[in-house]
């Protein structure tokens, strides 16, 4: 016997905000399988707003109410029974963010959880992640958001440590992320990684995904330390509106791309790592398995 379910998971991050609608296929003697039926991605740069002036503007929030309430009539049209909504480091920050949530819940019925870094990690370790895991490797996973990185170091199949910085592309873009922080996280890095060796990266967020996406490779092949300085430095070398024309970048994706891979290119030169994987992972994924296995 085959059941299907339906459900969605909302990521509201501080680059942009997704619907993720996924049927979960369980039959009886086999695994259960997730698959994306949609994936929708609204552009509405919250971190902006949040790491700049500390709020969020009352433009955003009615961007924010009219995608939310686009969302919940997909997941009525999708026949979505169970949804999550989860918003990371731009409403954390914004001194009006549990404001917003108040508005948004009132005119679009949609609750929003606020959810910290820890807790954000542990969401998207929920995920496929550990189908990717070998129990004989040691794995620095990094997930850069548009506020925040989450990195965690995996060794024997389990979770060595955990911890998220303020440092993301949107803060980066803004010139946010002081020297102090950027020594945290290789000192961090390197101490935790200093007993293993042959580390492995594990990349996950939009931008790593485009660019693995332009690479052309094969899902279960890696990115080399060289491949993704080469493109760090093609991509500098051409202006904003090149990289929309010439790559077909999202305008909203054409300016954090660069600062995303500074983060993977420091954290790959930090941990030793020559090759980083990239699977198809992320919060909105993680949100529908933790929800699935109860833990949300």
């Amino acid at each position: 016997m085959i059941t299907i379910k339906k459900y969605a998971a909302i990521d509201i991050g501080s680059n942009a905000m997704r619907l993720l609608i996924s049927n979960i296929v369980e039959q009886e003697g086999r695994e259960t399988q997730f698959n994306k039926s949609a994936l929708i991605r609204v552009p509405i740069r919250l971190g902006q707003d949040a790491f700049t002036v500390g709020e969020i503007s009352d433009e955003n929030i009615d961007r924010m109410v009219d995608a939310m309430k686009a969302f919940k009539l997909l997941m009525k049209v999708y026949k979505v029974e169970k949804y999550k909504a989860c918003a990371t480091s731009a409403m954390r920050e914004a001194y009006n963010g549990k404001e917003v949530a108040d508005i948004i819940r009132n005119k679009s019925e949609i609750d929003i959880d606020i959810i910290d870094g820890k807790n954000e990690a542990a969401i998207i370790a929920s995920s496929d992640l550990n189908s990717f895991l070998k129990t004989d490797q040691t794995y620095l996973y990094v997930d850069v958001g548009g506020g925040s990185t989450e990195f965690s170091l995996f060794s024997d199949g389990k979770m060595i440590a955990s911890k998220s910085f303020k440092n993301g592309t949107v803060r980066l873009l803004n010139n946010m992320v002081n020297d102090v922080v950027w020594l945290e996280i290789e000192k961090w890095i390197k101490t935790h990684t200093a007993d293993y060796e042959n580390v492995i990266l594990i990349g996950s967020g939009g931008n790593i995904n485009k660019i693995f996406k332009l690479s052309g490779k094969m899902q279960d092949k890696p990115l080399t330390y060289l491949y993704l300085n080469s493109q760090y430095q093609y991509l500098n070398s051409l202006t904003y509106e090149q990289r929309i024309a010439e790559l077909a970048l999202n305008t909203d994706r054409a300016d954090v791309i660069i600062p995303a891979l500074r983060i993977y290119l420091n954290a790959m030169k930090w941990s030793g790592a020559t090759k980083i994987f990239v699977p198809k992972i992320g919060l909105s994924d993680g949100i529908v398995k933790a929800m699935y296995q109860g833990l949300i």
